[in-house]
């Protein structure tokens, strides 16, 4: 090798080497600067995080609703936290919709229909001399089942933009139960949608009806939450999930809504009337809130059915998200005071209406 050549080859490392430190410094930066502004966000009150959420983002629409005591209000907040007219938005409430789907197990508890106790071969047909998770593991993300199982329609919806869970059938998730390997034993907690799309065959087979015509009656008819439905696509604002008729996820994460409904499905839970109540009892402890919770005052310290309750600050509470959207709904039983959070902004911007719905509630309780 001739020494121009070791020039070159010497000149190329030196510049890998310096795109790659240039790159691991900027890594660096990032993820010092992201933890110190994390750090600042505890210190904002509620209106300074909503401010910053919507700082100069001329499509944010967040509607804040507060239910104390008799008191019933909504304010909606556009760009850096500007109030804009009380109008009425559509919204995908992503996991929330799981609140629903346990609503109607208890229910179906109250009826005589389903136990908490039972394992779901008692409802399904599934093969004899495995085990499978009872009702309660499956409301409580204790089952042992992953938060999803992969399927090859998820490859098509990752290249289309869909919604990951976008013509996944009762029939794989039926398929995915029977292969499935799990001990006779309570697992520790793991979020899990497949766990509630479980649940969802369960009262297809306990009601004889298909999980979209069954929530649909239920929430609009039985609740009286008549613009609340499985999500057909269609509404005030923008970038919905796609569902197909039948998809097996529908039951952890298709409702869409608004803020008046939201209200009312809100004062229902502070209510506590009927099988509500036992939808906010705990059923075990899970202490799984991570550090970045903690550093908000968000605690997971039990949970109920699909309910998360914190014990420190006396509320309980859900959230949810999808690719566009995050909401969350808290709510103290004691001081009668809640509050919903609807956003049209990802999960993962900015501020979370998680920890702006837990500022609100705690400043205002």
């Amino acid at each position: 090798m001739n020494d121009l050549k070791k020039l070159k080859i010497n000149k190329l490392l030196k510049i890998i080497i310096i795109v790659m430190l240039c790159i691991v410094v900027a890594i660096v930066g990032f993820i010092l600067y992201g933890k110190y502004q994390l750090s600042k966000i505890p210190a904002l009150s509620f209106k300074e995080a909503l401010a910053y959420t919507t700082k100069e983002n001329k499509n944010a629409v967040i509607t804040v609703g507060i239910v104390k005591n008799v008191n019933i209000s909504y304010k909606v907040y556009g760009e850096s936290g500007e109030v804009l007219p009380n109008k009425v938005y559509t919204y995908e409430i992503g996991s929330l919709t799981k609140t629903f789907t346990s609503a109607l197990i208890s229910k179906g508890i109250d009826e005589g229909k389903i136990s908490l106790d039972d394992t779901i071969d008692k409802y399904l047909d599934l093969p004899e001399g495995k085990h499978y998770p009872t009702i309660m593991q499956l409301l409580t993300h204790t089952s042992g089942y992953k938060a999803y199982y992969f399927e090859a329609p998820m490859i098509k919806s990752f290249f289309t933009g869909r919604n990951d869970f976008y013509g996944i059938t009762d029939e794989m998730v039926l398929k995915q139960i029977k292969k499935a390997k799990l001990k006779n034993q309570t697992y520790s907690f793991k979020y899990s949608n497949f766990g509630y799309a479980t649940l969802g065959l369960v009262l297809e087979a306990v009601y004889d009806k298909e999980y979209t015509d069954l929530l649909n009656e239920y929430m609009q008819k039985e609740l009286g939450l008549t613009a609340t439905m499985i999500s057909d696509g269609n509404g005030h604002l923008n970038n919905y999930w796609d569902w197909k008729a039948g998809d097996a996820y529908m039951s952890a994460g298709a409702v869409t809504s608004n803020i008046v409904d939201m209200l009312s499905y809100l004062e229902l839970q502070m209510k506590e009337q009927g099988y509500f109540k036992s939808c906010h009892e705990s059923l075990m402890k899970i202490n799984t809130s991570s550090k970045s919770y903690e550093a908000m005052g968000i605690h997971m310290d039990e949970i109920a059915m699909a309910w998360i309750i914190d014990r420190k600050n006396h509320i309980i509470w859900h959230n949810g998200g999808t690719d566009n959207y995050n909401c969350y709904m808290g709510f103290n039983t004691e001081t009668q005071t809640g509050v919903i959070i609807l956003s049209n902004l990802s999960p993962d911007y900015r501020i979370p209406a998680t920890v702006l719905g837990v500022k609100l509630l705690t400043e205002i309780k």
